[in-house]
């Protein structure tokens, strides 16, 4: 783990994140903060790639808490077996279903504690949801940004919840809203677990990681 990078060199790399991709986006398809909290919950231990196939024919027709409903537990389960951990996922699919049926009125809520009283919703997901359906800059660590946050030292910490407090406490307040975005594809296409692509890098001059590749 690298020691927190300081604040001017914070800024600098993602000055330059900004500067290539002003608002990054991401990859898990939806059309509403219903099947955006499906797609993020299915995605755990899997890849949005795989998320998104799977759900180019689920969300058409169960893209509402009741709909999914109707669908029901075993239709569901063949939409998406072909993602990992289907069966589980299902269940707590159709569980979350009931529950914003009967407690929030068939609406996703806005609230991370509301979201995380949700089966299948950790705190991931609902920071996913909050940051980019409600707009509020909340921090998805994932597997991604805790690598970058640790090996470039822009917000270490040895815990999911101490890179995301690292994140709101270190990160200038106007990137805060695409931070995760950044780092995430930053991650996942750069700075990637075996072999980080140092040579691409637009921080590579900014980063202390020992073990650059050429």
């Amino acid at each position: 783990m690298q020691p927190q990078m300081d604040y001017n060199t914070i800024r600098e790399v993602f000055r330059r994140f900004q500067a290539v991709e002003p608002e990054p986006k991401g990859e898990l398809h939806h059309t509403n903060a219903f099947t955006l909290l499906v797609a993020v919950a299915l995605s755990a231990q899997t890849t949005d790639i795989g998320v998104n196939k799977a759900t180019a024919a689920l969300f058409p027709i169960a893209d509402t808490p009741e709909k999914m409903l109707a669908l029901g537990e075993e239709a569901l389960t063949q939409h998406i077996k072909t993602i990992g951990l289907f069966r589980n996922k299902a269940k707590n699919v159709i569980a979350l279903s009931r529950l914003l049926v009967e407690r929030f009125s068939g609406q996703v809520p806005s609230s991370r504690a509301a979201l995380e009283s949700l089966p299948g919703v950790g705190r991931k997901t609902a920071n996913v949801v909050l940051n980019m359906w409600w707009g509020h800059p909340a921090q998805a660590v994932d597997t991604h940004i805790f690598r970058i946050g640790n090996r470039t030292g822009i917000c270490p910490g040895r815990d999911v919840v101490a890179v995301e407090r690292a994140i709101e406490d270190n990160i200038p307040v106007e990137y805060q809203h695409h931070a995760h975005h950044w780092l995430i594809l930053h991650g996942r296409y750069i700075c990637q677990a075996r072999k980080p692509r140092c040579a691409d890098c637009l921080i590579n001059d900014l980063c202390p990681f020992e073990e650059k590749t050429a």
